[in-house]
């Protein structure tokens, strides 16, 4: 197995700051990841995926019998000699569908303990994501935020989309201030006006990655995802740290305050029944999270932030609905 060191070598990256060279490393992995549609897009837009809209495009549908008014140049000639009746070609058009990419940087995303923290990790599957997008010919559009600003990122296509986003990630990264009090009030009211900018920016048919812990939903929150997922496919893609599911094993009984920036907890390393009560309280959340989630019509993948999305990649499936 690797060391931390090596696959962070490997990954171009410290864990914990962001740089454009361990976003840019994501080209060469675009076509590692499907963004192929979950159900038929709902708008009309040209473009590059096929809908069940007939017209004259490239991809063949059927041969059904001529009718009045057809197009004689989509005769299928072969089908008429064949049954002695007239057919003509229908055809699937090829529509364009979106990208939009909702990355959160707030202070619940700058943790963790094994190889990079959740807002690296969000980094690296947004930049994954929009390259894989631009791969395939779709414009990319994005919001990124963090306590302290926020960026739009307006649907383009090609090459230029995905640099503008990841030029986005990283001044939005930076402006994190380590000392700066975590208010759990205010992150809330962020993370749900947020969802509130993203239901305006994404257009109806668009394809919608919202990468988050997903910490801060609230009421309002689910109402805006809910509301998006009936015009968008909405996709969650929760990142959590490995810490977050159960406390470091420890041989023997160990005694640690941990702090979220505001308040202290004592903690004991090494106590079975310590372990136990950390261990159900984190399903508890996780389970809530999920619940909410599933509630408002989002398809959800998780990711952790103690393994490169590399590794990841054929591990990641959608969980029943």
């Amino acid at each position: 197995m690797q060391s931390v060191s090596n696959q962070l070598e490997l990954l171009h990256s410290d864990g914990v700051s962001l740089r454009s060279a361990e976003l840019l490393r994501y080209q060469q992995l675009a076509k590692l990841i499907d963004l192929t549609p979950k159900r038929t897009p709902q708008a009309r837009l040209a473009g590059s995926y096929l809908t069940r809209h007939k017209g004259r495009g490239m991809e063949f549908d059927e041969a059904r019998h001529y009718q009045p008014g057809d197009d004689i140049r989509a005769i299928d000639w072969r089908v008429t000699a064949r049954t002695g009746k007239t057919h003509t070609k229908v055809y699937r058009e090829e529509r364009e569908r979106p990208v939009f990419i909702f990355c959160d940087f707030l202070p619940s995303m700058h943790f963790g303990t094994q190889l990079l923290t959740k807002s690296v990790q969000a980094a690296h599957v947004s930049a994954l994501l929009s390259w894989s997008a631009a791969d395939r010919g779709d414009k990319v559009g994005a919001l990124i935020f963090s306590q302290q600003k926020h960026k739009e990122c307006k649907p383009v296509s090609r090459k230029r989309a995905v640099l503008n986003l990841c030029h986005a990630m990283i001044d939005v990264h930076q402006s994190n201030v380590s000392d700066d009090v975590y208010d759990e009030a205010q992150s809330k009211a962020i993370f749900a006006d947020s969802c509130a900018r993203a239901r305006r920016l994404a257009r109806p048919g668009s394809l919608v990655y919202i990468v988050s812990d997903f910490q801060h939903l609230s009421t309002m929150a689910l109402q805006h995802l809910g509301q998006m997922s009936r015009h968008c496919e909405v996709r969650a893609i929760v990142v959590n740290d490995p810490m977050e599911y159960s406390l470091p094993k420890s041989n023997q009984v160990q005694y640690v305050n941990v702090s979220d920036g505001s308040e202290q907890q004592p903690w004991v390393l090494g106590d079975a029944k310590e372990q136990a009560d950390y261990e159900q309280w984190r399903a508890t959340q996780h389970n809530n999270i999920e619940s909410q989630l599933k509630k408002s019509g989002l398809l959800r993948y998780h990711v952790s932030a103690g393994q490169s999305i590399d590794s990841q990649l054929q591990g990641i499936q959608r969980e029943k609905m």
